[in-house]
């Protein structure tokens, strides 16, 4: 099986174990979105969503972050860990947004990694989830299972996203991401891979790896 064969089966078939693929973290607007996946930087995405229903009722828009006081907004996340460089990039993010993109939550790769704290996996998800754009977001559970799908061959996160965006069908890339993310917390993980119970393993080519 070629790999953009064993890509397309990966697709569909996870599409089947997770037909409602979504973004784990909760928000309502692309903004609070934007800042919730700044903040889920080696933060669990539930830990995540404990401390932003607090963070977007005191700042429910980019102007209002901008201009928050840079203790008080550390003392909301701080459960998130790494809060004061957290702080600081959400409060530049929140005047950015404000002052140079009219509240308006940029769409492009280039833009948003211009933004304080945010890289392209940030980017991507934005990209993916808000525009609607083909997009790969290249967490751990991505690269570790599409490398043992023989996908790809690095483990760098950049390679990794320039070598399946060839592979995944456009208007599938975002989806199959967030399945993915899914499928590595329940099935696939990284220690104990639970390959007899995984509907991936007759594609892998690493079926019974430990780790």
């Amino acid at each position: 099986m070629l790999k953009k064969e064993r890509a397309l089966a990966a697709v569909e078939l996870l599409k089947q174990k997770y037909p409602d693929a979504k973004c784990s973290l909760n928000y309502e607007t692309p903004f609070q979105l934007l800042i919730a996946t700044r903040l889920s930087a080696q933060c669990t995405d539930a830990r995540v969503n404990m401390v932003t229903p607090a963070l977007f009722k005191k700042y429910p828009t980019a102007e209002k972050l901008g201009n928050a006081n840079l203790a008080e907004v550390e003392n909301i996340i701080k459960s998130c860990g790494l809060y004061k460089t957290k702080a600081k990039d959400i409060i530049s993010i929140g005047q950015d947004i404000a002052n140079k993109f009219s509240g308006i939550v940029p769409s492009t790769l280039e833009e948003l990694t211009a933004l304080s704290g945010v890289g392209r996996k940030t980017a991507n998800l934005i990209c993916g989830d808000i525009y609607g754009k083909p997009a790969v977001v290249t967490d751990t559970h991505f690269i570790r299972i599409t490398g043992r799908l023989g996908l790809t061959n690095s483990k760098n996160p950049l390679i990794v996203e320039k070598d399946l965006i060839k592979l995944l069908p456009k208007n599938e890339s975002s989806d199959f991401c967030h399945r993915i993310v899914l499928h590595g917390r329940e099935t696939c993980t990284a220690r104990a891979p639970k390959c007899e119970n995984c509907v991936l393993s007759g594609i892998c080519l690493k079926k019974g790896v430990k780790k």
